[in-house]
């Protein structure tokens, strides 16, 4: 791999590679861009087959945190980190210290937090190192679990998806397919509940399932039903990749708006989606409200403030709609435009403030 050729390809900042023979650690940490301000990403551990291939991942998806935190309006860059092991087998205290000592010599331009394969006590053990680190426990002045947060601003942007699809964000009485119902999709299954929307749920956990049917009185099918179902909107909220041509033309819905990421398997999936007249709300920032919980430890976390936070997603949701039909474009490429528009304007700004400042110093 030509790493510095891969670097160009979309103006990667800095890649750090982190070694601890004690620990066993080997850990890549990418900054992507910090135009708008530190790097907030989170920390994976995955048993990668190669080192290219964590590499890969470490790259795609730092870059992906970039335009998640530029969307959801964070005074953020983005950035991850990849830690190449088996989460089950080979974690140990020594490792997540070392690798908190790392984050630290980076002096606050990275900050992680929680991600596949890692885990908030995970977290605690980077805090005894640096603070250059959120997710961590409440004892010591978390957010707590994001899953409730993350279903309040998919809900959010559900109701600007349904005020683009059907004239009214109101969604008493629409039928909402929602696929997966773990943490985030129950919550969201329970605020969809309470403004009077009908409910069709799947889930390889069939006592999840029964638990909506119980609470919230939603209709059960088998997985691979949800997506022929006459519904209004369809909330994936499992797995990734689920829009493909496989399941495109089953969809008989006006609006897809869920929780899960990388819902499109191709970017050509989100064109289908358009010509077919669907609304397709962004997964990355529909789901943001995650990471705007977590951001918001770095000011002392106030869960008030935080919720007011999510609550722009709708705006954000909107503004996503403005620019695609300004610019005649599918929504999954408006949001990356939204993103791009906001870091270039930061940028200007900040290049003719040196500007400035130069000219200032060379009249003295």
């Amino acid at each position: 791999m030509e790493i510095f050729k891969k670097m160009e390809e979309h103006d990667y900042e800095q890649l750090v590679f982190c070694q601890d023979k004690n620990s066993g650690l080997k850990a890549i940490i990418c900054i992507h861009d910090t135009t708008l301000g530190p790097a907030l990403g989170g920390t994976r551990m995955w048993n990668y087959e190669t080192e290219e291939e964590a590499i890969e991942d470490a790259i795609r998806l730092g870059r992906g945190m970039t335009y998640k935190n530029a969307a959801a309006g964070l005074n953020l860059g983005g950035g991850k980190t990849v830690i190449i092991g088996d989460p089950l087998k080979d974690k140990n205290e020594e490792m997540f210290r070392a690798f908190g000592r790392f984050i630290q010599g980076l002096n606050g331009r990275y900050i992680t937090a929680e991600d596949v394969g890692t885990t908030v006590a995970d977290m605690d053990l980077i805090h005894e190192e640096t603070d250059f680190v959120t997710g961590i426990s409440p004892a010591f002045g978390s957010s707590g679990n994001p899953s409730p947060v993350t279903a309040y601003g998919c809900y959010i942007g559900m109701k600007a998806a349904a005020l683009e699809a059907f004239g009214d964000d109101s969604l008493e009485g629409k039928t909402v397919t929602v696929q997966g119902v773990g943490n985030v999709a129950y919550t969201l299954c329970e605020y969809l509940h309470k403004e009077g929307a009908n409910l069709i749920v799947t889930d390889i956990n069939k006592d999840a399932v029964q638990r909506a049917v119980d609470n919230f009185g939603a209709t059960a099918v088998e997985p691979n039903e949800i997506y022929s179902q006459e519904a209004d909107i369809f909330a994936p909220c499992a797995m990734g990749a689920i829009i493909n041509d496989d399941t495109i033309p089953q969809l008989k819905v006006k609006v897809v708006a869920g929780s899960a990421n990388n819902q499109l398997k191709e970017e050509r999936h989100g064109d289908e989606l358009e010509s077919r007249g669907i609304v397709y709300a962004p997964d990355f920032v529909i789901n943001s409200g995650g990471v705007i919980n977590v951001a918001d430890e770095l000011y002392g976390y106030n869960n008030e403030r935080a919720m007011k936070r999510v609550e722009t997603i709708y705006d954000s949701i909107s503004r996503i709609f403005e620019i695609s039909k300004r610019d005649g474009i599918p929504s999954y490429q408006a949001a990356d435009r939204m993103a791009e528009e906001r870091i270039e304007r930061v940028r200007k700004s900040r290049s003719q403030f040196l500007r400035n400042e130069h000219n200032i110093i060379s009249r003295r």
